[in-house]
């Protein structure tokens, strides 16, 4: 299995609000090899929040599909400003890819 962690800083206040966006049913849960998405958020930081959005799979094939997929490409899409209004601007103040392969756990006991 493997941990495709997005981790994304953003402005103070922000991560907490966004975090629900990556959690929505959707095209995502129809991938193949997918299994879950879990959000993470650390406000310990004096100037952004930042938010873990992991995303667990049971292959690569299967991430490589969702990242080049329309379905990726539409849920990625910013919202276009309605004519008369500037462009809102973004919270996001950068993010990083970490892919990881999980190759030990231990889980709690069944009652």
């Amino acid at each position: 299995m493997f941990v495709v962690t997005n981790r994304i800083k953003t402005k103070k206040g922000f991560a907490e609000k966004m975090a629900p966006n990556f959690t929505r049913p959707g095209a995502l849960q129809s991938f193949e090899g997918f299994v879950k998405v879990e959000v993470a958020v650390c406000k310990d930081f004096e100037e952004y929040d930042e938010m873990s959005v992991n995303m667990y799979w049971e292959t690569l094939d299967g991430f490589k599909a969702w990242r080049e997929s329309d379905a990726f490409k539409a849920s990625h899409k910013r919202p276009e400003a309605k004519p008369g209004e500037a462009p809102k601007e973004s919270p996001m103040l950068g993010s990083q890819i970490v892919i990881a392969e999980i190759v030990s756990r231990i889980e709690a006991p069944q009652a």
